[in-house]
């Protein structure tokens, strides 16, 4: 029996996704496809986070199933955020959906399968505080020198325009001997580079600790050997220490990287966020930052048209962005959930609003990172090859120290070989707006 599986939403869903694939493929040996049209059985791992999300979810779900009609497909699971928040509605309106399992169920996903054979329809959303560990069963789909590894699951805080602690339950965070050991097998089997992530990187270990433990950790790992790079995701501003920058800062084998979501700028809109307390918490840590290491890569995701959100307050956040110059903006718009406190607060943002300043701020970073990058031009940087380009095949491409997995620009190479994994030395020549090309002037001793 063939199993493919469509994973969507962030890179934390994704090793949700893996651990599906590696129980379902270890205990039922079953045979992993690529190819929906060709499964017996598909998993759509949702994501629920905004409204975006939902419908592109949504619209997935509906043209797998409409390879019941069409093609081979026998079973159809739905897993995930939105699964984990509208089950019944999803069994009640999708009567191509024969089972839905939630975000912490992942153990139960063997017997899940074994029901939707027997013809049985099938709910399996009550065990919100499962935990993964360096024991159940995975299968990376990333490439092989590089991964994610989830170091927490859940989130303590109540942001009023997040969903997530009623999709993935309270903060869990996982040992430090269990992350290490995750870790310690990863690189065995070639990894070089490790993502760590959590709803909040900053506030892993708070709960079984009682104390912030992401440069504790991070130091941990730093001694496994074969490990070349380690880079940490999603740090609340609130919750960067000086003791995690001067960990960063000292530590080779950190990236120094930081992706502080700092969502705003204006007191009012971050207090009715709940996000950071004011405006001057946010550009303290970031001033931090940039003052302990001058060349850090700096990434941040924004917020425009919350509700509230004043002429006077975007021109604030814009003012900022200007100043600052960060490395890497996501830039959002503010999008209405049900069940959250900012669904029910007054003064909701016109579409259009949104999007003007969306556009705007959008406009704002791509010429802040053009300049930026211009001015590496001639300088020679570390680059993790990640195989060949996706733009031709005649390129290598790869991504400096200050280049994310998957989020980031990249480097192409237009002259040497290197290896997946390799880390070469490459001579930027040429940059657009995130990109850089030119060409390896020295591989790895």
């Amino acid at each position: 029996m063939k199993l493919a599986l469509i994973s969507l939403g962030c890179s934390k869903n994704l090793v949700d996704s893996e651990h599906y694939l590696g129980i379902l493929s270890n205990r039922k040996q079953m045979e992993l496809t690529s190819d929906v049209a060709d499964a017996d059985i598909v998993i759509v791992n949702t994501c629920g986070f905004i409204g975006d999300a939902k419908k592109e979810s949504i619209e997935t779900i509906l043209e797998v199933g409409e390879l019941k009609q069409t093609g081979k497909l026998k079973k159809l699971i739905v897993a995930g955020c939105l699964a984990q928040k509208y089950s019944e509605e999803i069994l009640n309106e999708m009567p191509e959906v024969d089972a839905v399992i939630g975000t912490g169920d992942i153990d139960k996903i063997e017997s899940l399968v074994d029901e939707i054979l027997k013809d049985k329809k099938v709910v399996e959303t009550s065990n919100i505080n499962f935990l993964a560990n360096a024991q159940t069963e995975r299968i990376r789909t990333t490439a092989a020198h590089t991964a994610y590894l989830k170091i927490s699951e859940g989130c303590n805080r109540h942001c009023t325009y997040c969903i997530i602690p009623q999709m993935r339950g309270r903060l869990r965070s996982r040992t430090i001997e269990d992350i290490v050991e995750e870790a310690k097998n990863m690189v065995a089997s070639g990894v070089r580079e490790i993502n760590l992530l959590a709803q909040e990187t900053t506030e892993y270990g708070i709960d079984i600790y009682g104390d912030k433990k992401l440069a504790a950790l991070m130091r941990e790992l730093c001694k496994i050997e074969g490990l070349k790079w380690i880079r940490a995701y999603y740090m609340h501003p609130e919750y960067i220490t000086d003791e995690l920058i001067q960990t960063i800062k000292e530590e080779e084998k950190i990236c120094k990287y930081f992706d502080v979501p700092i969502q705003h700028v204006s007191d009012n809109i971050l207090q009715n966020m709940a996000r950071a307390k004011s405006g001057k918490q946010v550009k303290d840590v970031l001033a931090r930052i940039r003052t302990a290491i001058p060349d850090a890569t700096i990434r941040t995701t924004l917020i425009v048209g919350f509700p509230g959100e004043t002429e006077e307050n975007f021109q604030e956040l814009r003012d900022f962005v200007e100043e600052f110059k960060f490395d890497y903006a996501g830039v959002f718009k503010y999008s209405r959930e049900e069940d959250t406190v900012a669904y029910k607060l007054p003064n909701q943002v016109d579409e259009e609003v949104k999007e003007r300043r969306y556009a705007d701020l959008v406009n704002l970073q791509s010429e802040i990172a053009e300049k930026k990058n211009r001015k590496l031009l001639g300088s020679i940087v570390d680059v993790m090859i990640d195989g060949v380009s996706t733009e031709s095949e005649y390129l290598l491409e790869g991504r400096t120290r200050g280049q994310a997995l998957e989020i980031d620009g990249k480097v192409l190479t237009t002259d040497g070989t290197a290896r997946p994994g390799e880390i070469v030395k490459v001579k930027i020549e040429q940059n657009f707006e995130y990109d850089f090309i030119g060409p390896i002037v020295e591989n790895e001793k």
